[in-house]
């Protein structure tokens, strides 16, 4: 499971590789029954080999799934391949806040609308009794129009 690209993970067709870090690889994949893009993380194999890791893994994962917040990235699905959890969250296309403040800086009105929504969004979160543990600008994604989506509540 080293390389997915081509690949089928349950209903999902692997298009690309979009992002990794220790703990799991993000995928761009495809869903035929909906007939749109999706991302998928899936936990590196090290990892999925601990059965307390794979439970936590699914207990947050259907935390963040409850949380219904137009900033918070949802999650669709849950599953498991050849023993490695996975998880199917909206794909935006516009990357991370990390890679757009890489191309210089934001503008005053850029700054308090992440800021504002990103705000909103842990507000919410803490509300429903889920801290995010890793806010960043690496897990915050943008949409095509600058809206801020919080995500990797792991």
């Amino acid at each position: 499971m080293s390389n997915l690209i081509g690949q089928h993970l349950g209903p999902y067709c692997i298009l690309e590789q979009i992002g990794a870090g220790g703990m799991a690889t993000i995928y761009k994949a495809y869903q035929p029954a909906m007939e749109r893009d999706v991302a998928i993380k899936v936990i590196a194999a090290h990892f999925a080999q601990e059965e307390e890791f794979r439970k936590r893994f699914r207990r947050e994962a259907k935390a963040v799934a409850r949380l219904e917040h137009a900033h918070i990235l949802p999650v669709y699905d849950y599953g498991e391949a050849d023993g490695r959890p996975y998880l199917v969250m909206r794909y935006l296309e516009a990357g991370t806040l990390k890679e757009r403040m890489a191309k210089g800086p934001l503008s005053l009105s850029e700054i308090n609308r992440v800021v504002g929504q990103v705000g909103s969004a842990l507000d919410y979160a803490h509300r429903m009794g889920v801290i995010h543990r890793d806010v960043k600008p690496a897990n915050v994604l943008l949409d095509s129009e600058g809206d801020a989506y919080l995500t990797d509540f792991g």
